[in-house]
């Protein structure tokens, strides 16, 4: 990895439709795990703490998360699912994010439905598998998963009453010219139905990212080692505008600090507002063009039609 993408004419754009402000990122107690997905008491009362210290002080997330486009990989009819990984192999990642309404003193969203969708350890996204990462990278059918090549690493999950949801996935790898990110999109107004989400509509589009250390130490482990090339720093990305926790910035604890394969949690505050609509499908991502300069093999046909079948959820 050289820390840097070489491509000097790849635009540095930025898809905002929100103008980002300051919001608090939740806070996250981790007392005697054993593992990155291991649930416990006190990440129960770190959700009601984080909620009731998000509403207290109101001043510190009254303006919105930044908005950016969804990207050229988003697909329909994803499952509502903590899990999502479906076998594919990568550093543990937890995620327990809450959302807020920062139009009414940040009081959490109860009932929103976020969703997340992001690359596996070498920069393969589901239902476009054959697009390349760049670099040199193994071809995606090479990483021994049962993972359905339509469905991995994409779910959904209900926010509780404290405006929380929580995934379990792997630490997501890179593909030229972004840095490493997760996608998603906050929803109200619809509902569960057939195993994934429907109806209502989208508040918030935007993408989560990670400290550049943190992540240029995962990617010397494999799998993700297997994939080699220039991998973009924050400060070089296209949709990152290096505003911190306001522009998507994740708050990152090490399971184990002295042996990072051990996985990570992640955790951040959503400020939306629930009366808006914002799809990130315009602004340069188009939902199904790839941005300038984007992967040679990247997609530019119809994304597969089936949707997920309902008995794939868990």
């Amino acid at each position: 990895m050289t820390g840097n993408h070489t491509d000097s004419t790849i635009t540095r754009r930025r898809a905002l439709a929100v103008t980002g402000g300051t919001v608090a990122a939740g806070g996250l107690a981790v007392v005697g795990y054993q593992s990155a997905f291991a649930d416990t008491a006190a990440d129960a009362e770190a959700s009601a703490s984080a909620s009731a210290t998000s509403t207290s002080t109101s001043s510190s997330c009254m303006t919105l998360m930044t908005s950016v486009t969804e990207g050229p990989y988003y697909l329909d009819g994803a499952l509502v699912r903590k899990d999502i990984t479906e076998g594919k192999s990568g550093v543990p990642l937890t995620l327990r994010l809450t959302v807020v309404d920062a139009t009414d003193g940040c009081t959490p969203v109860s009932g929103a439905a976020v969703e997340i969708w992001h690359c596996d350890a070498w920069g393969y996204y589901s239902g476009y598998t054959t697009a390349n990462p760049g670099g040199s990278a193994p071809a995606e059918s090479e990483d021994g998963s049962t993972a359905d090549d339509d469905t991995y690493l994409r779910g959904y999950q209900i926010a509780n009453a404290n405006g929380v949801v929580k995934f379990e996935t792997i630490f997501p790898g890179w593909y030229t010219p972004r840095t490493c990110h997760i996608h998603l999109k906050v929803h109200t107004g619809g509902q569960k139905e057939d195993g994934t989400y429907e109806g209502g509509k989208v508040n918030y589009t935007g993408q989560l990212f990670f400290p550049d250390d943190i992540a240029e130490e995962i990617f010397t482990l494999e799998p993700y080692s297997k994939h080699s090339g220039s991998y973009t720093t924050l400060d070089n990305d296209m949709v990152y505008d290096g505003g911190g926790t306001s522009s998507g910035l994740l708050t990152l604890k090490a399971v184990h600090k002295a042996d990072p394969s051990k996985g990570y949690k992640g955790s951040i505050t959503l400020g939306v507002d629930p009366d808006a609509e914002n799809t990130g499908a315009g602004g340069g991502g188009g939902g199904g063009t790839p941005p300038s300069g984007a992967p040679s093999g990247a997609p530019t046909g119809t994304p597969p039609s089936d949707a997920p079948s309902a008995s794939a959820s868990s």
